[in-house]
This record gives C-alpha cells, sequence and structure tokens, in this order.
C-alpha cells in the first residue's frame, strides 16, 4: 500500500478514536489529576477539568459556624471512604451556600486529594445517571455539586432524581455523594404542590411525592439572613484580612449605605461592597 495512503488512512482512524471517546465522555482523570475541580458538559458527555475553583477562604466565611463543621465533617467521613450523607444546603439568598461548599471542599481535599468536585448544572439533571455511571469506575472520590438546585411547574425530571440519590434498584455509587444549594428546603415550588393537591384523588399522597425528593438528602443545613451586626462584622473580617485601609467611621458608614442601596445584609452583599471599596482604593484583592 502507498505510504501517502497508509498515513492518511491512520490520521483517519485516529480523528474517529478521538471523536468517540470524546462522545462517550471519556476524560483521562489521572492525565487531570491536578485539576482543582470539573465541570460536566452534558451535551459532549464530557468532563471538562478546572485549573482554579472560584473560591474565598474558609475562614473568612463568618457566623455559619455550625453549618460549616457539618459540612466539613461530613465531607471528612466521605474522603476517609467511611459512609456519609447526600446534603441539602438550603435558606435565604447571598449566606453562604455555594462558598461554603467549595470552600469546604477545597480544605478537605487538601488532605485527601483523592477527593474531586464536579459540578452538574440544574438543567442537565436528566444526564447524571450516565455521569454516575462513569465515576463510579473511578478510583476517586466524588462529591457531585447542583447549585441552585430547584424544579418548576411541569418539571418531573425531580423523580429521576429521587431514585437516584437512593431509591434506585442500581443504587447510589460509594465512592459519589450529592451536594445541593437551594433557595427552597422542599425544592418545588408551593403552587406546585398545591395544583396538584387540588387534583388528587389522596391529597396525603400527593403531597408526600413532593417533599420525599428532600427526604433523600441526609443532611439538610440551613441557612437564615444575618443582623446588622452580623453583616458588619463580616466587612471587618474582609477588611482585616485583605488589609484595606480605612477609618472604622467611614468603613462602617459606607457598609451601611451600601446595603440599604442593595436592598439587603448577607454575605454577598457584603463582599460586594468590599470588591467595590478595594477598586475604589485602588486596592487588588485576590
Amino acid at each position: 500500500m502507498d505510504d501517502k495512503i497508509l498515513e492518511q488512512l491512520t490520521k483517519i482512524a485516529d480523528a474517529l478514536t478521538e471523536i468517540s471517546e470524546h462522545s462517550q465522555g471519556v476524560v483521562n482523570l489521572e492525565t487531570d489529576y491536578s485539576a482543582a475541580g470539573f465541570v460536566w458538559d452534558a451535551n459532549d458527555e464530557y468532563l471538562r477539568p478546572l485549573k482554579q475553583i472560584n473560591s474565598i477562604d474558609l475562614e473568612l466565611l463568618q457566623h455559619i459556624d455550625l453549618q460549616k463543621q457539618i459540612l466539613i465533617d461530613n465531607s471528612m467521613q466521605f474522603a476517609q471512604n467511611l459512609t456519609a450523607n447526600n446534603v441539602l444546603l438550603w435558606g435565604a439568598r447571598g449566606m453562604g451556600k455555594s462558598s461554603l461548599t467549595k470552600a469546604v471542599y477545597l480544605h478537605v481535599a487538601k488532605q485527601y486529594p483523592q477527593l474531586k468536585l464536579v459540578e452538574i448544572h440544574r438543567e442537565d439533571i436528566s444526564s447524571l445517571t450516565l455521569l454516575m455511571r462513569q465515576l463510579s469506575l473511578r478510583k476517586e472520590r466524588f462529591i457531585l455539586y447542583c447549585d441552585d438546585l430547584s424544579f418548576d411547574i411541569g418539571d418531573d425530571s425531580y423523580k429521576s432524581l429521587k431514585a437516584i440519590l437512593e431509591g434506585g434498584l442500581e443504587g447510589k455509587p460509594d465512592n459519589i455523594v450529592f451536594y445541593a444549594t437551594s433557595n427552597r428546603r422542599h425544592l418545588l415550588p408551593r403552587e406546585m404542590i398545591e395544583n396538584e393537591q387540588a387534583n388528587a384523588i389522596n391529597v396525603r399522597d400527593t403531597i408526600d411525592e413532593k417533599v420525599s425528593l428532600s427526604d433523600r438528602f441526609g443532611l439538610w443545613v440551613g441557612f437564615h439572613n444575618s443582623t446588622q451586626t452580623q453583616y458588619l462584622n463580616m466587612i471587618s473580617t474582609y477588611v482585616k484580612f485583605y488589609k484595606i485601609k480605612i477609618p472604622q467611621g467611614d468603613l462602617r458608614k459606607q457598609a451601611l449605605e451600601w446595603s440599604v442601596t442593595r436592598g439587603g445584609r448577607t454575605g454577598r452583599v457584603a463582599w460586594q461592597f468590599i470588591t467595590n471599596l478595594a477598586g475604589q482604593l485602588g486596592q487588588r484583592i485576590e
């Protein structure tokens, strides 16, 4: 056979192999072992490695000490190949649910590098079974993380999530645990439950069906709005950590004015204020 033809056929074969592997969601975690985390690309069935996770230092998350300890303990157990629970972090917006999840993971992964964080987007929940099958073949331990998980009226994908979390015949792999954040404790809108309740033959069964999704999470970790004192303390902690130079009186006045314009005193608002303040003072936050 002509050498040029052989070379072309070899290139075609290599390209087809690469396409096939990518379509099957193959990712070499040994090669990407140093990756800080992964994002599940459901369309291409591919785990995209991240060089860095967007997070803030665990010690900077103030006034959620109980929530912090619960999540650290559960994550440590899981990293040590012990039994651990799926976790639902629910409650007030902007009070650190997502930040805590990422910060705790980075804290635990320093000691247990075999622990990996994989983010799956809410709209890709239907592909969760495929992702879990792939990860179950790995030796690493995986925290699957879904931010802002909730379901709208007419969305039945919550039923498949229920089975995946605990109730399915196949069961959840031992090397996978599921963490989700949500503003709703029961993940479903009240009007959705009331709507179906009004049309149900057995009202009690309908309510149980909706509420039981949250029951699949062994740990519920609640977050609540902060007081003015807590809000100002969060800001003082950031100022001290990042060595921002500003008179205390000016800091308090500007922080309170900022909270009024933002309509709240949450951890997110505090961080946004610090970001703005540092920029105005010509200081970088890293």
